[in-house]
């Protein structure tokens, strides 16, 4: 009987440790701040057990991973390191949805040497988006041919009959931290030269982008793609493009909000329960006259113009108590977002992964490769977000435990050894990448 130790039972938790259960050789322990959202995720099964642990208590937290062979991490990721240095020293398996940061990378060498394997970047995005892109280079490669360009989207989304507000999205993660993800600056590489984009104008860089099966999407870049071209072994490649899909309106209306500094986290303020949020706005546009209409003139937009219906539908003009004991102005933001952009039972949301890939032959002409993936929830059920987010990682897991991933060190799943078994097991949960080829 193999023991996994699951730390966090946030949103994406329940599909791996139901997942994790349903396997007879497997215990699974699920450790959490709250106990009870630990037991929601256990039901009282057999081979479940729910502990509370606060992830400060490094002694209690250490004993939890010496009793188990395999840890998953689903903690924040700034506590993944903590978690990382125990699994080191324990001689213990590691598992994370995650990027992999820094001090992560920097554990490859002894986690090698102590024959240990800390697999990171193994969900959705990143994750799905590695596997299904390297299952197309490598085929590419198989067939003597070279990629010469490669372009990423990813998006969770509200399924179209779910899309019933006017910023086109709902929450199936964290808000806070969509909102700190657009202040991020963006690079790629467009044609053989780089683009960098400023955090200031991210909103303002959007196009369209059609992808067949789902609809008709606005994108902007995501973050810094130029470190892929590593990842992927795709020398001389010409385009490398990372970016993130929305319902149209989304891009115009982040980039007022930032504008109008809605988002800073540098400042916790208190006196926020009784303030209102139409108060709170007022700092932001200062005046004695008509807020929405102090907010239109800082913005350059119409009174009537739609982002500011928007703002007006989220309620940022109503004389409603906030409600908060304190926070940083992003945690306000986030907080009224919440509760009017969260899905409602029953509501479906959808995830949109969609690669395209330029390829070049030197024997034959060239072609486009296309891999899509779009993904639904289930009514009464599990998320697409939590499915894609959790299954990859569950999966992996038993592979790991099971001796059919070999590897040790810090990896993510760009190798055959890894993405082939996960993939084919994914799409046997329905979970599935369409692949197609044109000329």
């Amino acid at each position: 009987m193999k023991t996994v130790l699951v730390l966090g039972a946030g949103l994406v938790s329940r599909p791996m440790v139901r997942h994790l259960l349903e396997l007879p050789d497997f215990r699974v322990v699920v450790a959490s701040r709250t106990k009870s959202k630990a037991e929601e995720l256990v039901q009282s099964h057999p081979r479940g057990t729910a502990l509370g642990l606060l992830a400060e208590d490094e002694a209690a937290l250490r004993r939890l991973i010496a009793d188990s062979n395999l840890v998953v991490s689903l903690l924040p990721w700034t506590l993944h390191l903590v978690v990382a240095r125990h699994c080191l020293e324990l001689k213990k398996h590691l598992v994370t949805t995650s990027y992999v940061s820094e001090g992560m990378r920097q554990l490859d060498g002894p986690a090698r040497a102590a024959g240990v394997l800390f697999l990171n970047e193994i969900g959705l995005d990143p994750g799905i988006d590695h596997m299904s892109a390297m299952k197309v280079i490598d085929d590419v490669r198989q067939k003597g041919g070279q990629v010469t360009g490669f372009v990423s989207y990813c998006g969770g989304l509200p399924a179209p009959e779910a899309n019933d507000n006017p910023f086109g999205y709902k929450f199936s993660w964290s808000p806070r931290g969509v909102l700190l993800a657009g202040r991020n600056e963006a690079r790629y590489l467009k044609e053989g030269k780089e683009v960098v984009v400023p955090a200031q104008e991210l909103f303002n860089h959007r196009w369209p982008v059609t992808v067949e099966g789902a609809g008709r999407f606005e994108a902007y870049p995501n973050r810094n793609s130029l470190p892929y071209i590593a990842t992927y072994r795709l020398d001389g490649v010409r385009t490398m493009l990372r970016g993130t899909l929305r319902n149209p309106g989304w891009c115009e209306t982040m980039k007022a909000i930032i504008d109008l500094g809605l988002i800073r986290d540098d400042t916790v303020r208190t006196g926020l329960k009784d303030m209102t949020y139409a108060r709170w706005l007022r700092r932001f546009a200062p005046g004695s006259g008509d807020l929405r209409s102090e907010c239109a003139a800082r913005l350059g937009l119409s009174r009537d113009h739609p982002v500011l219906e928007r703002l007006a539908w989220l309620g940022l003009f109503e004389e409603r108590p906030i409600g908060l004991e304190q926070g940083a102005d992003v945690d306000v933001l986030a907080k009224l977002m919440f509760e009017k952009m969260s899905y409602k039972p029953g509501e479906r949301d959808m995830i949109v992964l969609h690669h395209e890939f330029e390829v070049e032959y030197p024997d034959r002409p060239r072609e486009r490769r296309f891999s899509t993936l779009v993904s639904f929830g289930e009514p009464a059920g599990d998320s697409a977000m939590a499915r894609t987010v959790s299954l990859p990682a569950a999966i992996a897991v038993r592979l790991i435990l099971e001796g059919r991933i070999r590897l040790t060190g810090v990896q993510i799943p760009v190798m055959p050894e890894i993405y082939l078994p996960v993939l084919a097991e994914l799409s046997r949960l329905g979970i599935t990448c369409q692949e197609r080829i044109a000329g």
